[in-house]
């Protein structure tokens, strides 16, 4: 009997994994506004212009964050993720936890700031500690995948650049 096994992602997995990537560090970058937004509306003045264009992109880009993130996580369950071989048990876990947080992360944080944006505080407070979370797991994550990759020179970081098929066993 032949069986197959992942060695890669697939090529909506990578698309999905950069493409949220991409929006997550556009909301680092450019988020602020939505704070100015809002607490212009709270003093009841009127916003720049610029600040407003900012602040609704902010809400488009995170609603797209959450449907990708979405996307993704059905993705991920029935197409599953390549094995990590040669990895001890502890990194293993190490790297399903970083990978459960982003998940997590990438579904909380869009939604407490649609609450926060509906209903005020607390979650508006809540949504400003995803910005904090996001940064800490993206620099473990890219280091963890840069010292994989050239330090250990396991493909970790290419599997998630190019597509693999399955491998026979």
């Amino acid at each position: 009997m032949v069986s197959t096994e992942r060695i890669g992602y697939s090529p909506l997995q990578i698309i999905l994994h950069w493409s949220i990537a991409v929006l997550v560090v556009f909301q680092l970058l450019f988020g602020e506004s939505m704070g100015a937004v809002m607490r212009a509306a709270a003093r009841h003045v009127t916003p720049s212009a610029a600040d407003q264009r900012m602040a609704s992109l902010h809400y488009w880009v995170g609603i797209a964050v959450l449907l990708l993130a979405a996307g993704r996580l059905a993705v991920r369950m029935v197409q599953g993720a390549p094995r990590t071989a040669g990895l001890s048990p502890l990194a293993v876990r190490a790297a399903q936890a970083a990978h459960a947080l982003f998940y997590l992360l990438l579904i909380l944080v869009p939604v407490t700031g649609l609450l926060g944006y509906y209903l005020g505080d607390p979650w508006g407070d809540l949504h400003t500690l995803g910005k904090p979370a996001f940064i800490i797991l993206i620099a473990i994550h890219a280091s963890a995948a840069v010292f994989h990759q050239f330090w250990v020179k396991d493909g970790t970081l290419s599997r998630m650049l190019v597509p693999r098929r399955r491998m026979e066993m």
